[in-house]
């Protein structure tokens, strides 16, 4: 009996020998594929989580273009929607400063005949203020289309800025701008790119085939000047739009 017990007690010890790399090299697999699933599912909840947000701006921005009626005043749908958005990234960022609840959108897909301006209090939803705005001297006659960052262009610069402080100059009265996109605008500064008012825009210029163009400042009518600069002045959001597909795929604002 012992003779037959023996044998088999080898045998047996044997096979767990030979079965336990497999159960070693098995449980190494299934830890390997545990920590996969775990990564996929958080990229997966983070990418649902930037989806939802990203659902939630829109939302917001069509809500806020429908209730003010902005549609009627003209401004384009799109323009509003990269608006809110990138107004959403600076005040996520903290970029904006005291006048934060100002929304300033300048519409360069609108004629300049129109009033492409649009001031809006998003705080408490509604239009503080809807003016004429000039483009750069070489951005384009009625139209602008033509845009550039590089100093002496004279030509404007899409994007989105910061509002700094205001000072008095050769057009009165003056809001410095903070161009926040490198490679778009943030040469605006060094170009003296600011709020002005001009006699060459206004209700004055509706009979002409186009109005009086700035040097790249978004100059809007000298008799409302102190009070648009007054309304954006410290830390407000100021988005000038174009449908031009070098901004939109280029703005890391838009895109980050």
């Amino acid at each position: 009996m012992r003779k037959t017990i023996l044998p088999l007690a080898i045998g047996c010890l044997s096979l767990s020998f030979a079965f336990f790399p497999a159960l070693q090299a098995g449980s190494k697999n299934a830890t390997i594929s545990i920590t996969s699933y775990s990564e996929k599912k958080v990229t997966e909840t983070s990418n649902t989580a930037t989806a939802d947000a990203s659902e939630n701006v829109t939302a917001a921005a069509s809500a806020l273009y429908d209730s003010l009626n902005l549609g009627k005043m003209g401004l384009s749908f799109d323009a509003m929607q990269y608006a809110y958005k990138g107004y959403q990234k600076l005040l996520n960022r903290h970029a904006l400063g005291n006048n934060a609840d100002v929304l300033t959108v300048v519409d360069f897909s609108q004629s300049s005949h129109k009033k492409r301006m649009y001031i809006i209090d998003v705080a408490n939803k509604k239009v503080l203020f809807n003016t004429y705005v000039a483009h750069g001297k070489n951005s384009g006659l009625d139209y602008a289309d033509a845009f550039s960052n590089i100093p002496e262009s004279l030509q404007s610069s899409l994007g989105f800025y910061v509002t700094k402080s205001t000072y008095n100059g050769k057009h009165g009265l003056s809001l410095r701008l903070d161009g926040q996109e490198r490679g778009f605008n943030d040469n605006a500064e060094e170009r003296a790119v600011v709020v002005h008012g001009a006699d060459y825009i206004g209700d004055q210029r509706l009979g002409s085939a186009y109005m009086g163009r700035s040097f790249g400042c978004p100059a809007v009518p000298q008799a409302q000047a102190s009070k648009v600069i007054n309304y954006i002045k410290n830390g407000s959001c100021l988005f000038i739009y174009h449908p031009s597909k070098n901004y939109l795929h280029g703005s890391t604002i838009l895109n980050g």
